[in-house]
């Protein structure tokens, strides 16, 4: 299992509440053909540089708002007091995502993402409350749990668009997330801050080729519903 040693367990549930975490579930998919599609669409075509715009945005607040997290919680003492906004504000993140994808695969898929984000976060307050118990197995469960999410993440959207999201690439993209995000909370829990916004930097390159990837996988796979 990796990063499941006791020092990366103790570091860890400072931001397991950032990464979203998706179960797959092939049968929530609406056909390509746009069967689930918003009344408010109709027959208008969406722009291919918007779209992509879009898409970096809502993952870049995902990656902003986990950063956020990291440092209203990896404190010496309690954590910051914004630290509820903050998570309120991640949770709305796993919305919007949610929300992003049901025009091209239907409102159940979105639902059940949306819904899915959100039990992540619980999984995350499962992981804090062992933690902070000393219940390191426990705890390791907990991040079992939040890897096999990673994994998950990676059959939904492979489920949802194999031909540009194969299982193998999206896996190793979600642990890569994982591991860059594990840097960052590890460096600014120990006070190395170069260290800290160095890993942040590779966060913020990494989660922007995802969105692009994302966008792109999209727009191959709706060509009639963005302008050329």
């Amino acid at each position: 299992m990796p990063h499941s040693t006791p020092r990366r367990v103790a570091l860890g549930v400072f931001f397991l509440a950032a990464l979203a975490s998706i179960a797959a579930a092939s049968t929530v998919f609406a056909a390509p053909d746009g069967g689930h599609r918003h009344p408010e669409q109709g027959p208008q075509q969406l722009s291919r540089e918007t779209f992509h715009a879009d898409m970096r945005k809502l993952w870049e607040d995902h990656i902003v708002w986990t950063r956020q997290y990291i440092v209203s919680a990896a404190t010496q003492t309690d954590p910051l007091p914004d630290i509820g906004a903050t998570a309120d504000r991640l949770f709305a993140n796993q919305t919007d995502i949610g929300s992003a994808i049901a025009p091209f695969y239907g409102e159940a898929a979105g639902t059940q993402l949306t819904t899915l984000l959100k039990e992540h976060i619980a999984i995350a307050a499962d992981v804090i409350t062992a933690a902070k118990a000393s219940d390191q197995d426990a705890t390791t469960v907990a991040l079992g749990r939040w890897y096999a999410n990673a994994d998950d993440i990676a059959s939904f959207l492979a489920t949802a668009n194999p031909e540009s999201w194969p299982r193998g690439e999206m896996s190793a993209m979600m642990r890569d997330h994982l591991d860059h995000t594990l840097a960052e909370a590890v460096a600014r829990l120990h006070g190395d801050y170069p260290a800290d916004i160095a890993a942040y930097d590779l966060v913020h390159g990494q989660i922007l080729h995802m969105a692009d990837m994302l966008s792109d996988g999209i727009i191959r796979q709706f060509p009639d519903r963005f302008a050329r």
